[in-house]
């Protein structure tokens, strides 16, 4: 699992003088797209702000805003917004917020560019379709139905609104909660509806005739009213609502009830929060308890999180009495919201803090995850018929037929019409996939291609519910199947024209046909998004509306600019097959293009088989770098490609044995012991480094290169400096401990430290400071440490990727050896203080300060006061210390403040029973200092 804070997700105080000054205010919602490429939050600043999400969780696109971070802020809202919710087609969002309005939004294309009084930029454009008045106090909450048959509002005014979901008109008013209504969610097979409300209970309602079927309190008789929301969650194998804000024994243990269906009772309890559940959110898939039995209510089990009040977010499978992960303290504040993406592998986590939490699965964390399929063929079981969808309606993107002739052409199978039954019972706890399982929706990729300058186009005034239109032939659907533009009426063409397009190709009205970077002004510099939105194809479109109408993007000739001319840009990108040339043996056995010895007696490290093609690809983009190594008597070549374009090319006089490509620079390393460095441009960046031995490992990262030769010597630059973090070093010590030692990899961090991998079980990085290697991690610490994590999959942070790539094999158990006293708690602790050192020299600073709590907590436990008081003295500092004033002590360690650690430190040690008293004090002792400090 890999987990984030992006601190760019936030909402801002707009009184804020400038943006170091921009105060964070509360997120109260978060939702993630159903294609999973961007996420809605709503805040305290009355604002929906729709962000990317592979800058959140690729770490190389954060770094290189591409997609990029922010893609659009809506603002018509006048007061906070409590709630966001996309559509299930992924072409609507629902927002509710404290001005008692829930707003639909669409695309628009044409509505990019600078936020009204505000320096923010659109990448993309999303208006207000339809304003839903209708409650009397703040909308709390909305969900949309399975495939989006009915919209569901809830708020403060005690009520229940229903909404067609295709024509946005009321349906129904429930009135029967006698306290606020802060939490609603829908039955996966479409047969009820629950609602969770102040007055302590849940009520289901069937969508039949929307009268109330069952009425659950026993679990909430004692619940604090005090929460912000009561959202509660539905298994999506329709088995089990697990409701927030629920308590045992009288109210003194906090927890969540799961009510199963049919009997409506709770029997079932998620405990262990300190404090009040404030929110459950369901992982949209089912899970196997056995993957290769087939799929039944025996063999089913779930997933759910759960945040809240104190700070901790717990994830649950329902196989196990135990939570699957807790983080604890995640924010600073109460859990708002949780989602889940469409895939089932991230959960996004919003506070009052005004913070996003993200945690990203790998599909081997969530055993026994199944496809979407799997989920909608289950729920076929119950047998419960949904009404039929308005006729001549849809989001925009395909009707249902549609969909199910793509579900079947794929193998998929789409859930059948049979005939109404009494739904069943499961017997398992388990959890189940969303409402449409299956379903294939059409792409829109916003990319640099036809580029139109358009004259502003007046738009209408948001039309309201109660003022249902007819909407005009001229302004009707320009293809059968898609909405009008308010959404009210049925579309012209759905009736009465034939298509002309497969239905999976048709546009809907509602938004321009085409999403491309539009010309705002000369002041705007507008970004080309590649955020892909699954819910709309607007690549194709033919107009077959008759009579006069408006002029269009697609009546407009392209004006758009040739490609700038490059260095090889006009050709295409070739495919050229791989094969060995050459076996090089240690630099003594690397011979030149002609076959002659270039280098003689330095045979330490063995260089890299000479092949036809070499490439390395940027991480985070479509861009890779490719070497081309003639078999006769051709020229060298050297490209920068980009999808299946060339972008430039050089040519070099020998053979190319290595490359490497970051973010922000090319280098290539030649059989001559020479490397080239370029830009991304194919601009040299640095003369041709001559290393008098060829290349045998070659990395980058950011800014810096390493490059490791055949004769053992290690360079570590920085390209943007245009200097080296330090003078070549040999790595002969390295491999002298072990006759048969070798260098399994050589790698680079951002700031120049270089990290070898040893054949030993050592990894070994150079501290300048120091002038001596380090070791960063050794097998040493797997005969004993309770924290080693060398049998763990490797993930994103460094250390743990080091220790996960350290061989454990051969060496014995340590169950079958007999250790002396101490033996895991002395290992425990010197692993944890080398892991210490070691993210302090690779600056990683979330594992170091990872590493330092759980030492705190190991010394805590074993109450080793003499620790506990030298590490609180390293981190305090000393005592009368004034910035400016001390340079011999530094006030941060790898970007943190050392006393901001301390605090957290602090904490550890007070929760224990040795050394609550010292943390007491110096507690105390900072607060003092802190106070000192702003005065």
């Amino acid at each position: 699992m890999r987990f984030t804070k992006p601190s760019w997700v936030m909402h801002k105080d707009s009184a804020a003088k400038g943006e170091q000054d921009a105060k964070r205010l509360s997120i109260f919602s978060v939702h993630v797209h159903p294609d999973g490429s961007r996420i809605a939050t709503g805040g305290l600043d009355a604002k929906i702000r729709i962000w990317s999400t592979k800058p959140i969780i690729n770490h190389a696109s954060e770094l290189s805003n591409r997609p990029p971070k922010a893609l659009c802020t809506l603002s018509m809202h006048t007061g906070p917004v409590l709630t966001v919710r996309w559509a299930y087609s992924g072409r609507w969002l629902a927002s509710g917020s404290d001005d008692e309005i829930v707003m639909i939004w669409d695309l628009d294309p044409s509505g990019r560019g600078k936020v009204f009084g505000s320096n923010e930029v659109n990448v993309e454009g999303w208006k207000p379709m339809k304003r839903l008045p209708g409650h009397e106090s703040d909308v709390t909450d909305v969900a949309w139905s399975p495939e989006d048959r009915y919209l569901a509002s809830v708020g403060l005014d005690s009520q229940i609104i229903i909404w067609c979901g295709y024509t946005l008109e009321r349906i129904r008013k429930l009135d029967q909660h006698q306290g606020f209504v802060k939490g609603v969610c829908w039955d996966p097979v479409g047969e009820f509806l629950a609602t969770q409300s102040d007055d302590k209970s849940v009520k289901i309602w069937r969508t039949i005739d929307w009268e109330l079927e069952a009425e659950i309190r026993k679990p909430f008789e004692d619940s604090p009213g005090s929460t912000f929301f009561r959202r509660l969650s539905w298994s999506p194998d329709g088995a089990h609502i697990t409701a927030s804000n629920a308590t045992n024994n009288k109210g003194m243990v906090f927890i969540a009830a799961v009510i199963t269906r049919g009997t409506w009772t709770s029997e079932i309890s998620l405990v262990g929060h300190e404090n009040t559940v404030e929110v459950a959110a369901y992982n949209p898939h089912i899970f196997l308890r056995n993957p290769a039995a087939p799929v039944a209510t025996s063999n089913i089990c779930s997933v759910v999180a759960l945040g809240a009040d104190d700070r901790s977010v717990s994830i649950w499978q329902t196989k196990s009495a135990r939570p699957l992960i807790v983080a604890r303290e995640v924010f600073e504040r109460q859990i708002m919201d949780l989602s889940w993406s469409w895939d089932g592998l991230t959960l996004y986590a919003a506070s009052s803090d005004g913070t996003l939490a993200v945690f990203h699965f790998e599909p081997d964390e969530l055993e026994g995850i199944a496809p979407h399929s799997a989920q909608e063929q289950y729920l076929q079981k119950f047998g419960f018929t949904p009404p039929p969808v308005p006729e001549g309606y849809s989001h925009g993107s395909f009707a249902v037929q549609e969909r199910d002739e793509l579900s079947s052409r794929n193998g998929t199978p789409a859930r059948s019409s049979v005939q109404p039954s009494q739904a069943q019972s499961q017997a398992g706890f388990g959890i189940g996939d969303g409402i449409n399982g299956g379903e294939q929706i059409n792409r829109l990729v916003a990319k640099k291609s036809n580029k139109k300058r358009v004259q502003p186009i007046l738009m209408s005034s948001v039309p309201s519910a109660a003022t249902s239109t007819i909407v005009p032939e001229s302004a009707s659907a320009i293809l059968p199947q898609s909405r009008a533009f308010n959404g009210t009426g049925p579309s012209r063409s759905a009736i009465d024209t034939k298509p002309l397009l497969p239905k999976s190709r048709q546009p809907s009205h509602s938004a321009s046909p085409i999403l491309d970077t539009y010309a705002f002004g000369d002041d705007v510099e507008m970004i080309d998004t590649d955020v892909p939105i699954e819910a709309l194809d607007t690549s194709t479109s033919i107009s077959i509306n008759k009579g006069k109408r408006k002029a269009s993007a697609l009546d407009l000739t392209d004006d758009r600019p040739a490609k700038p001319r490059t260095l090889g840009g006009d050709r295409p990108r070739e495919s050229i097959p791989v094969r060995e040339i050459g076996q090089a043996v240690g630099s003594s056995a690397v011979r030149s293009w002609g076959g002659s010895h270039l280098f003689e007696g330095a045979d330490l490290l063995q260089v890299p088989p000479l092949l036809t093609f070499l490439s390395s690809k940027v991480e985070g983009s479509e861009d890779v770098l490719e070497g081309k190594n003639s078999e006769g008597e051709g020229p060298t070549e050297v490209t920068f490609s980009s999808v299946k374009q060339t972008q430039w090319l050089d040519f070099l006089p020998s053979p190319i044995i290595a490359l490497t490509a970051s973010n922000m620079f090319c280098a290539v390393a030649l059989q001559d012991g020479s490397v080239n460095v370029y830009s991304h441009t194919g601009r040299r960046l640095m003369p041709t480094l001559s290393l008098g031995s060829p290349c045998s490992f070659i990395h980058s990262c950011k800014s810096s290169l390493m490059i490791l030769t055949a004769s053992g010597q290690l360079h570590s630059l920085n390209v943007k400096k245009q200097s080296a973090h330090f003078p070549p070093i040999s790595v002969a010590p390295l491999l002298s401990p072990s006759p048969n030692c070798t260098i399994q990899s050589a790698t680079v961090r951002h700031n120049g430290a270089p990290i070898i991998q040893c054949s030993s079980g050592v990894a070994y990085s150079y501290d300048p400071q120091l002038s001596t290697w380090i070791k960063l991690s050794e097998r040493w610490w797997s005969e004993g440490s309770s924290v080693w994590q060398g049998r763990q999959r490797a993930n994103k942070d460094i250390i743990a990727t080091i220790e996960g790539a350290i061989s454990t094999s051969g060496e014995s158990s340590g169950a079958d050896k007999q250790r002396p006293q101490w033996w895991n708690t002395a290992l425990t602790l010197g692993h944890l203080e080398s892991k210490l050192h070691a993210a302090k020299a690779l600056d990683s600073p979330a594992e170091y300060k990872q590493a330092l709590l759980l030492y705190a907590k190991n010394v805590a436990d074993e109450g080793f006061r003499g620790k506990a008081e030298e590490l609180i003295k390293e981190l305090f500092g000393p005592v009368f210390w004034r910035p400016g004033r001390d340079d011999g002590w530094s006030p941060t360690i790898i970007g943190m403040s050392k006393r901001d650690l301390l605090r957290e430190v602090l904490l550890v040690f007070a929760r224990s029973k040795t050394l609550t008293k010292l943390a007491q004090d110096w507690q105390d002792t900072l607060k003092k200092a802190s106070n000192d400090e702003h005065t």
